[in-house]
């Protein structure tokens, strides 16, 4: 067996501009995400979590922020991408573990949800997609609602 493990990270910015996108979801709130697809925090960390896990780079290198193409692209078809390029190199996802920091709305209630998007894009049940939320209980950017940061871990089977 061939184990990999990959650790992924994002950061975008919130305005009253944009809707927010995470985890596949859109999520009512006053303030959204900005970026050049739909800035969804939680896939991004992803993405970048099993493109690094792969050894594959990361999102911005597969799917940069400068190709119109993606200009709002819907981040469930970057990483429904990033799958198909790990199935040709025979990965399988066994895991994930995330974290979302975001002073508010809360997401808890949006979690299962999430997680069965999420399930469904990596071909794994729910129970192995974990995510959590936390504040940054109103101490800087993220605290004080000016960004969104994601956190993923994953771990994947090369077959």
């Amino acid at each position: 067996m061939n184990i990999r493990i990959g650790f992924g990270v994002d950061v975008h910015q919130l305005a009253d501009t944009h809707e927010l996108f995470i985890g596949g979801k859109k999520i009512e709130s006053d303030l959204g995400a900005v970026g050049h697809s739909d800035a969804d925090v939680l896939l991004h960390a992803i993405c970048d979590a099993l493109l690094g896990a792969a050894n594959l780079r990361d999102i911005g290198f597969h799917f940069s922020d400068t190709d119109p193409k993606f200009k709002g692209i819907d981040s469930k078809i970057l990483l429904r991408e990033v799958m198909v390029l790990l199935e040709n190199r025979k990965y399988s996802v066994i895991n994930i573990d995330c974290t979302v920091i975001l002073e508010k709305p809360k997401l808890n209630p949006h979690i299962p949800e999430m997680q069965e998007i999420i399930a469904q894009i990596l071909k794994v049940e729910n129970d192995c997609v974990s995510i959590k939320a936390t504040t940054h209980e109103k101490v800087d950017s993220f605290g004080e609602r000016k960004a969104v940061k994601a956190y993923a871990v994953c771990l994947l089977n090369k077959n």
